[in-house]
């Protein structure tokens, strides 16, 4: 009998065989830890292989238009707010403050919608997401066709901008994982048209559909559908037919696999195999893929376990909760050592490129409307100390000044008044009747037993004026549509040319993008681009400013292409929604900042803003040079 045990001193042979089982012990873990690993790492290069194996045919191009009306649909909602505004701000008094307020959270909620819809297609799905993302937008949209007020109109378009925010992020990612590696860059290339399709309907529907103001129509005495909210409800087209697609579309095998889930993502490989080579005539070819092995996550595990437990409410609380504890931790993953310097560079591209081109594309439209206003101011006609007895104005007063003159005796009559200002002028037994008056004002003026029947003559045209003895008859309170004025069809061309003009950018870079790589395209663009602002510097008609414009537009797309290709090639497929989604909502960032600034400089100087624009190319451009290139990279 070993002497030590009734002192509790383990016997040297017990503890021998316990050292002898922790290194077997360890040695089982480390053997499995180094399976797990090698198992993980050949997932890229078999996925690739299946990829290869499946050919790229029939089931790509139509999950290519399906996600190209998708992204369509969020370059529509780009520019519905800047066309329907000018009616908008009519139909519904909007003031100058609360229509700027509009475009800006419009842009905010699309950031919010990139970031948090990016992270969950990571932890949700790829194809879920995005069906919510469009039912959103479509549900939202279609309510704001009918918001009679503003304060409800903005808040239904926050909401739809939300949705629609996060399409971006979630098309590109959802695509990308059905490409096979020589495919990805020309056909992602080839997506991105779609954007400018989007660009172009919207254009082309707000031309063809707003300045019509008789195809509104009205329900009721509260409701009035005015022609700018048919544009709405027309707009929602690409958005309901990429949904009515999304429905026969399988969920992306990439995400099956690296949530566990084998056996759909297999069956989805071979869908796609079957449906590819049976339309290349060939139905005998079997798919030979019989396992993938992947290995289960814990996080996997733990939803699993607490799916068995508890009432129905705590099992949804509990996945609920663990999803939002995982997007979290992936986006804390983001900035892991290996990530964190191409995180950087990416982010400092995306921002400058943003920064300068919605920067740009503010002050296109803005610089030719303040040449339109100039052109206009240097034809006015100025009546200085005239006096006018007894006369009746039957015909309408257009762009006038009328400085110290004297109405006795006058009536004013069925008539419109544009853009007229009387200063310092008399006015004495007159009478306003039926006028239709815009950007018309009284400053400094005396008004004597004069009376103002069924006029939208209102206290805000009078400034510091004095009243003695007038009266105001059925005054036409509210805010007035006036689509000849309020429609310039200039701004839809200028909108519709812009669009158009990226159509060669996108064949050239569709077409070398996986010949000459994503990095000369992104830095070759945008250098070339920031060399194109200098010659805004001679734009001095608006026939120069859209001649620049589409050229600018036309060199710059091909950076937009590259960067939205090498953004969902750098990232690992766990993490690729949520990068892909903070890159695009620093991009929406960068455009509301550089909407503020560009305007701000509308009539005082252009050569800060193309100064702005230019080194933010500049700096841009250099910087992408220095990106790892994605050409040959499987995805990981």
């Amino acid at each position: 009998m070993y002497e030590g045990e009734y002192q509790g001193i383990p016997h040297p042979d017990e503890i021998k065989e316990a050292r002898r089982a922790a290194r077997v012990e360890a040695r089982r873990k480390a053997r499995m830890a180094a399976q797990q690993e090698e198992e993980e790492e050949s997932l890229p290069e078999q996925y690739e292989t299946i990829m290869e194996d499946c050919g790229h045919g029939r089931f790509q191009w139509m999950l290519f238009f399906v996600l190209g009306l998708a992204l369509m649909a969020d370059g529509v909602d780009g520019f519905v707010v800047g066309f329907v505004l000018p009616s908008a701000e009519k139909d519904m008094c909007i003031s100058n403050a609360d229509k700027g307020l509009l475009g800006l959270l419009v842009y905010v909620a699309m950031m919010v919608g990139a970031l948090v819809w990016g992270g969950l297609c990571d932890k949700m799905g790829r194809r879920k997401c995005l069906i919510y993302v469009l039912t959103i937008d479509l549900v939202f949209s279609f309510l704001s066709c009918f918001a009679q007020g503003y304060g409800f109109f903005l808040f239904l378009r926050f909401c739809s901008g939300f949705g629609i925010g996060g399409s971006i992020p979630i098309v590109y990612t959802y695509f990308t994982e059905f490409l096979q590696m020589d495919k990805r860059g020309e056909h992602l290339s080839w997506l991105c048209m779609f954007w400018m399709f989007g660009g172009l309907y919207a254009s082309f529907t707000a031309w063809g559909i707003i300045p019509h103001y008789g195809w509104g129509f009205a329900i009721g005495t509260q409701l009035q559908m005015h022609s700018w909210r048919l544009f709405i409800l027309v707009c929602l087209f690409p958005a309901l037919a990429a949904l009515i697609g999304l429905v026969f579309m399988p969920e992306s095998p990439r995400f099956l696999l690296e949530t566990a889930r084998h056996d759909e993502a297999w069956m989805i490989l071979r869908q796609v195999h079957d449906t590819n080579w049976k339309a290349k005539g060939e139905p005998e070819r079997v798919f030979t893929v019989t396992n993938i092995k992947t290995p289960q996550t814990q996080e996997d595990e733990f939803i699993e376990i607490q799916s068995e437990t508890g009432t129905a409410f705590q099992r949804w609380t509990v996945r609920k909760m663990t999803m939002l504890q995982q997007v979290m931790a992936n986006v804390m993953s983001l900035s892991a050592p290996e990530l964190r310097l191409q995180g950087l560079l990416l982010v400092i591209v995306w921002f400058c490129l943003a920064f300068s081109y919605h920067g740009l594309g503010v002050w296109f439209p803005d610089m030719i409307k303040y040449m339109q206003y100039e052109e206009y101011e240097s034809k006015v006609r100025i009546f200085h100390r005239e006096r006018v007895e007894r006369f009746h104005f039957n015909f309408s007063l257009v762009n006038q000044i009328h400085r110290e003159g004297e109405y006795i005796h006058d009536k004013f009559a069925n008539i419109e008044i544009k853009s007229v200002k009387f200063e310092s002028s008399l006015f004495e037994n007159c009478y306003f009747e039926d006028i239709k008056s815009t950007n018309t004002f009284f400053e400094n003026c005396t008004i004597k037993n004069t009376v103002f029947y069924n006029t939208d003559l209102w206290q805000e045209k009078f400034k510091n004026c004095r009243m003695e003895n007038a009266t105001f008859l059925h005054p036409k309170k509210g805010c007035h549509l006036n689509f000849q004025e309020e429609n310039d069809i200039v701004i839809y061309m200028v909108s519709f040319l812009g669009s158009l003009a990226v159509l060669p950018g996108n064949i050239i870079s569709a077409l070398f993008m996986d010949k000459i790589g994503r990095i000369r395209i992104i830095g070759g663009s945008m250098l070339a681009s920031s060399a194109c602002t200098f010659l805004l510097l001679l734009s001095f008609s608006q026939g120069a400013v859209i001649c620049w414009q589409c050229l600018f537009y036309g060199i710059s797309v091909a950076a937009w292409n590259g960067l939205e290709v090498i953004s969902v090639e750098l990232y690992p497929s766990s993490k690729r929604g949520t990068a892909f989604g903070i890159l695009n909502g620093i991009c929406k960032f960068a455009a509301i900042i550089a909407s503020s600034i560009f305007a701000a400089f509308i009539g005082i100087t252009k050569i800060i803003p193309i100064f702005l624009a230019f080194a933010a190319l500049v700096c841009g451009g250099m910087v992408a040079l220095k990106l790892p290139e994605t050409r040959e990279k499987i995805l990981s």
